[in-house]
């Protein structure tokens, strides 16, 4: 994968979590937050496209770096969003296996190939079942990516549901084999793979 130069100045995972932390570690989220979370992901992810189309124009990277850079920061913002999702938005005090959830990249997305403009290819993969907390925090991340103008493709699927469209379908088959672990349950991810 193409070494990323100056991480921090694309996108500082740790400023994001820090700024929502400030906004919703007092008193927590509630829907007349959300406009403020919304520009606060809006303001990173413009600084870090920003930080990116200044270094290609100033010949500093060229397209795979672009590309890396990108993908680079739609991970990132992913991970913070997932995080934040699960603390404040749709917390469970105490979580049961079958409410794990693993994020993955598919696609050239997974490929670390994600172009400027380009669909965000995400599939959201439980141990077994989807139960009513795991839909709530996915249509949360969704929307909140639909709301900051991503085009977002997924699909949420149970580990055996991803295994049998993969086996029926080589289209799907060659995207789940793209597929790349993104953030959240490894061991889901992991148990996914080796199937």
């Amino acid at each position: 994968m193409t070494r990323i130069r100056r991480q921090r100045e694309i996108i500082d995972r740790q400023e994001l979590s820090a700024a929502l932390e400030k906004l919703a570690g007092w008193s927590g989220y509630a829907d007349s937050v959300r406009p403020k979370v919304l520009e606060i992901f809006k303001d990173t992810l413009d600084r870090g496209w920003n930080e990116i189309k200044k270094r290609f124009e100033a010949g500093e990277i060229k397209g795979p770096e672009t590309v890396a850079s990108h993908t680079f920061q739609i991970d990132q913002l992913i991970r913070v969003m997932y995080d934040f999702t699960l603390k404040y938005v749709y917390p469970a005090a105490n979580p049961t296996k079958g409410e794990q959830i693993a994020i993955a990249a598919t696609g050239g997305y997974g490929r670390g190939e994600l172009s400027p403009f380009s669909d965000i290819d995400l599939m959201f993969l439980t141990p077994y079942k989807t139960t009513p907390h795991t839909e709530q925090v996915v249509e949360f991340m969704l929307y909140s990516l639909w709301d900051l103008g991503l085009k977002v493709g997924h699909a949420t699927r149970s580990i055996d549901d991803a295994v049998r469209l993969a086996r029926g379908d080589k289209t799907i088959c060659t995207s789940l084999l793209e597929a790349r672990w993104l953030w959240g349950s490894e061991e889901v991810f992991e148990k996914f793979r080796a199937r």
